[in-house]
C-alpha cells in the first residue's frame, strides 16, 4: 500500500449526500472492517445529535469520529472517539472538556489563516457541499495548505471529495476538488512548492505520475499532517485509487 493513502478515508455515511439510516451506515461499516482495506481508517463519524441513536444500535463501531453539532457536548466516555470536530472560536473549544488521548480538530474557512491554537489541536477544512459557494478556490484550499505546513498544523479534510482528480460537476456548475489532488498539494507544500497547481490540475496522467513518484519522508510528513478526510462513500476512493493503478488490487 502507498503510504501516501494508507488510513486516509473516514466513514461520513451517515452524512450528506448518501445519508445513510444509522442501521445502514453501521452495518457498511461493518462490512468493510471485515474487509480490512488499509486505504479506510476504519473510523466511523457521527454527529453529537445522532449519539443516542448509535447507542440503541446493535453493534457499535470500534472507533469513531464525534462531530459537534449541538448547543452543548454530550458525555461519550462510554464511546471509542478517536477526535472531536467543533465549529467554535479556538478560545472557545480550548475550554472543553475532552476524555483523555480524544484529539480537538476546529472546523475553520479555507480562506482563513488561524494562529493561537489550543495546545495539541487541528483545523478541520471544508472542500465543497450542497451549493457550488460551499467549494472553496484552489486558492484559498491552498493558502491554507501552506499555513499548515509552515506552522506544522495537522489538518482533517471534509465534503466534495467524491472523487480522487478534480472535475466539475454540471449539477452544481462548479469544478470539484480532487482528494488525490489534495494528497499531492500536501506534498507539494512540504517540498516548498506552490499547492494550487496541484490543485487545480485535472491531468489524470499527471496526477499518477506524481503520486508513484513521491519520496518516503514527503509522504510520512503529508500525512503526518494532513490526518484524513470524511467520504460519504467508502468504496468509491479505493475503487478510484485503483483503476489509476496507485494502489494495488489486493490494498
Amino acid at each position: 500500500m502507498n503510504p501516501l493513502f494508507t488510513a486516509l478515508v473516514d466513514d461520513a455515511g451517515l452524512f450528506p449526500p448518501t445519508s445513510l439510516p444509522m442501521d445502514e451506515a453501521l452495518a457498511r461499516h461493518r462490512r468493510d472492517a471485515e474487509a480490512a482495506g488499509l486505504l479506510l481508517t476504519h473510523r466511523f463519524l457521527c454527529p453529537a445529535s445522532r449519539l443516542d441513536s448509535l447507542r440503541r444500535a446493535e453493534s457499535r463501531p470500534a472507533r469513531m469520529g464525534l462531530i459537534l453539532d449541538t448547543d452543548d457536548l454530550p458525555a461519550f466516555d462510554d464511546l471509542p472517539v478517536d477526535f472531536l470536530e467543533v465549529r467554535l472560536p479556538p478560545e472557545e473549544a480550548g475550554r472543553l472538556d475532552l476524555p483523555p488521548g480524544v484529539r480537538l480538530f476546529i472546523e475553520v474557512p479555507a480562506r482563513s489563516q488561524v494562529t493561537g491554537l489550543p495546545e495539541g489541536a487541528g483545523l478541520k477544512v471544508r472542500c465543497g457541499g450542497l451549493s457550488a459557494d460551499a467549494f472553496p478556490p484552489a486558492e484559498h484550499l491552498g493558502a491554507f495548505i501552506r499555513h499548515c505546513v509552515s506552522h506544522d498544523i495537522p489538518f482533517k479534510a471534509t465534503a466534495g471529495l467524491h472523487h480522487a482528480v478534480r472535475h466539475f460537476d454540471p449539477a452544481l456548475g462548479v469544478d470539484r476538488h480532487g482528494f488525490l489532488n489534495l494528497v499531492l498539494a500536501v506534498c507539494e507544500a512540504v517540498e516548498h512548492r506552490d499547492p494550487v497547481p496541484v490543485l487545480r490540475t485535472t491531468d489524470v496522467g499527471q496526477l499518477v505520475r506524481l503520486a508513484l513518484a513521491v519520496p518516503e519522508e514527503t509522504a510520512k510528513r503529508a500525512r503526518a499532517l494532513l490526518v484524513s478526510y470524511g467520504s460519504c462513500s467508502t468504496s468509491t476512493p479505493t475503487d478510484d485509487l485503483r483503476t489509476l493503478g496507485v494502489i494495488s488490487d489486493g490494498a
